[in-house]
């Protein structure tokens, strides 16, 4: 056995070494990723729940809201309308105020001229 066999059987051997080691990352590797495999799982099962009850939770709180957007939507109908009549009554409210206020006059006046005369 000469020089060339000796290096033949040493870089046999290092390429053995290499293999196993990169055969026990291989391994390793697999295991991490069974372990990840079932750490996901579990999570899976554990949050499914939790998002169906966060779901009919929503359901239940988004009744409520659907009413109360009913009333708003009713209370802007109900305000546009008030503004509405207000824009067209405004005049009429303006002469009715002013007939109010001359009928008033006239009465006081009435009245004063009644105390003068003593009647």
């Amino acid at each position: 056995m000469g020089p060339g066999g000796i290096a033949t059987i040493i870089a046999a051997s290092s390429l053995a070494v290499i293999a196993l080691a990169v055969a026990y990352v291989v391994v390793r590797v697999g295991r991490l990723v069974d372990q990840a495999k079932a750490s996901l799982d579990t999570f899976t099962k554990e949050t499914t729940p939790l998002i169906e009850e966060a779901t009919h939770t929503v359901q239940l709180v988004n009744g409520p809201l659907e009413s109360i957007n009913k009333l708003t939507t009713t209370a802007e109908k109900f305000a546009t309308g008030l503004k509405d009549s207000n824009s067209t009554l405004g005049p009429i409210m303006k002469i009715i105020s002013f007939v109010a206020a001359n009928k008033k006059k006239k009465n006081n006046a009435a009245e004063e001229v009644d105390e003068e005369f003593g009647l």
